[in-house]
């Protein structure tokens, strides 16, 4: 017998339950409630083997739509900015710019927001508009505003919301800048990540007012924080257990990189492993220790490319089975990732949940252990 997508939806609530720490009653009632493949009327779907990766359109009546719409995946609703699904016919190639999001993640960090009854939500990033509903199902549409940038999505997540019957306050604009008109808010999530968070934000949130939010950066370091807002500009906070992901906020995103070209430059021995950086929290703190570089492997070399100021470094193994460091431009690229990953492996190298953020007007500062810790400061 065919599943209905309210049993496809209930089985995939039980899961949530039962696996994935979806423990709120009222987080529940609002994924039974809210139906996802109203969202996802259409998606891309990564062909197997393909390279460079190719996506092939899956709508609404196609073998397994329905059936993916409740397994807990993200689902890629746009390729490059522009391409929709139901813009093809065919397989196309290009790089995910918006998608519907893990269920699980999406409740995991509604529940970790700490909402309560009452509470007006800053969403930024409507996306599909899923989200935004599971949180008009629980705090009331009147209290949920929620804003994106891409004027084409917006439309969809309008359309989507309309058909489910849920109108919360939805705004096209730089989620960035946040929305004053309707300010201020008792919490802000972000499905989206940010280089560094945007002040505006601390001055749209309410004192006592939590912001949830991914910090990431040019070598794709992610870590999620839940923020309290202490006064207005200000905010203290700590990373939480797991491990979360978005797309970059398209302002914050690099610009294309062209082919770079290793010069000679200094060369010495490295104290560390180049493979601790391509560890989930090594590419972290790689990346707090030099923000504005990204990092690419080639075969058995680390390269990190500072697109600030020019510099490279890259490691490769010596003739003695350890690695050397070559280092050229103003940056000391390497000195710098070097210093950070020996602090944090003095310290035990900890998951991110050890570390803690702080925001005044001086700048936002991130920290291992304790405020008095070894910190970095994030880039303004």
């Amino acid at each position: 017998m065919t599943s209905t997508a309210a049993d496809l939806r209930a089985a995939l609530v039980r899961r949530l339950a039962a696996e994935e720490g979806l423990t709120d009653p009222r987080w529940r009632a609002a994924a039974e409630a809210v139906p996802r493949e109203a969202f996802v009327g259409s998606y891309f779907r990564e062909v197997p083997g393909s390279f460079p990766t190719a996506y092939e359109p899956v709508r609404d009546g196609n073998d397994g739509w329905l059936e993916a719409v409740y397994t807990n995946q993200t689902l890629i609703t746009q390729l490059d900015g522009h391409t929709h699904p139901d813009d093809t016919d065919a397989p196309v190639t290009g790089s995910p710019s918006s998608s519907s999001t893990l269920p699980s993640l999406v409740l995991r960090m509604w529940q970790q927001l700490d909402v309560h009854t009452g509470h007006r939500i800053l969403e930024v990033g409507t996306g599909t508009g899923y989200s935004t509903a599971l949180g008009a199902h629980r705090l009331g549409e009147e209290n949920i505003v929620s804003v994106e940038v891409d004027p084409a999505v917006a439309a969809r997540a309008a359309a989507s919301l309309k058909t489910a019957g849920c109108t919360p306050h939805l705004i096209v604009g730089d989620g960035l800048a946040g929305h004053r008109p309707l300010a201020p808010y008792d919490r802000l999530i972000a499905t989206c990540a940010v280089r560094t968070v945007p002040y505006t934000w601390l001055h749209q949130v309410t004192p006592g007012g939590k912001i949830l939010v991914t910090l990431s950066g040019w070598q794709f370091g992610y870590a999620l924080a839940l923020l309290t807002v202490t006064e207005p500009g200000e905010a203290t906070g700590r990373f939480l257990p797991g491990h979360t992901s978005f797309m970059i906020a398209r302002p914050h995103d690099r610009l294309p990189r062209q082919n770079p070209t290793l010069l000679p430059g200094d060369e010495r021995p490295t104290r560390i492993d180049p493979a601790a950086i391509t560890t989930w929290t090594g590419t972290w703190v790689a990346q707090l220790a030099a923000p504005s570089a990204e990092r690419i492997t080639a075969g058995d070399q680390q390269i990190l490319i500072d697109h600030a100021t020019g510099s490279h470094a890259r490691t490769r193994p010596d003739s003695h089975g350890g690695w050397t460091a070559t280092q050229r431009g103003p940056l000391r690229l390497w000195d710098q990732v070097e210093r950070a990953m020996v602090a944090w492996q003095d310290a035990g190298a900890p998951h991110q949940e050890e570390f803690g953020i702080t925001i005044t007007g001086d700048g936002q500062r991130v920290w291992l252990g304790s405020e008095g810790g070894p910190s970095w400061y994030l880039p303004l």
